[in-house]
Formats: structure tokens, C-alpha cells, sequence
């Protein structure tokens, strides 16, 4: 007589449904994660829809070129640092704590110029600013 004696059969994993709940979730993510590239932003500012205020006598207008060049009240600033247009700006305000500062940058112009401005304004002891824009329909310059 012989005895066979047989082994229990291994269990197995069944890889099948493990891939379809696998796909399922990667579908799932690829659609509803958002891809956007940021340096590929097409924007355009600034531009405002508000009426053009009353021309005010203590005001002080700072124009910021694409370039980074500054011109406080018509005059254009020798050179780019803080310190330098710090002085034009309290030589412009001639001592008057209630100075409006407009700030009016070139759309293209860097946030870096821009925050000069408001550092400048800061040191020379001006605390009322504001941005200048333009009409969206009026074209620019």
C-alpha cells in the first residue's frame, strides 16, 4: 500500500484585482490634479475702472520704468538704490507728513522696483501711498 501524502496547496495572491484598484486610482488622480506651469501666465496689469481723482497739492508722483529707472515729480533719480530716491522723496515732500506718494510702475516693471519705492517711502517718513493705473480701454499711454 502506498500513502500518498499530499500538501496543502500554497495560497496565492491574486495580483489581477490589485491592478484594477490600482488603475482605477492613478486615472482618478490624473484627472483631477491640475497641472499649470506659472512662469507661462500671460497677464497684464495694472489697470483700474475707477474715475481720475482731483489733482491734490501734496503729492509726490514716483514713475518706475520697465527698467527699473525712478522719476520723482518729473525729475529723473541719478541712480537705483533705496538711499537715493529716499532723499528725492523728502526732498519732494519738503518736510509735509501728509504727502501722498502715487506710485505709478510700468506694467512690466519688477516687483523688486516696486518694493524700493514703498522702502524709500517708508525711511523718508511717508505713509500715505497709493498705485496709479489706467483705464483698460485706454490703451496705454
Amino acid at each position: 500500500m502506498k500513502f500518498s501524502r499530499h500538501r496543502p496547496e500554497e495560497p496565492e495572491i491574486n495580483l489581477i484585482p490589485f491592478i484594477d484598484v490600482l488603475l482605477v486610482i492613478l486615472i482618478f488622480l490624473m484627472l483631477s490634479t491640475s497641472y499649470s506651469r506659472f512662469t507661462e501666465l500671460q497677464i497684464n496689469l495694472p489697470a483700474a475702472d475707477a474715475e481720475r481723482l482731483r489733482e491734490r497739492p501734496n503729492e509726490v508722483v514716483v514713475a518706475v520704468s520697465s527698467d527699473g529707472r525712478y522719476v520723482v515729480n518729473k525729475r529723473a533719480v541719478d541712480g537705483r538704490s533705496v538711499e537715493l530716491l529716499t532723499a528725492e522723496l523728502a526732498a519732494a515732500a519738503a518736510n509735509r507728513p501728509d504727502t501722498v506718494v502715487i506710485i505709478s510702475a510700468d506694467a512690466m516693471a519688477a516687483h523688486q522696483s516696486v518694493v524700493n519705492v514703498l522702502d524709500a517711502a517708508r525711511r523718508a517718513g511717508l505713509a500715505r501711498l497709493t498705485f496709479a493705473a489706467q483705464n483698460p480701454g485706454s490703451g496705454g499711454r
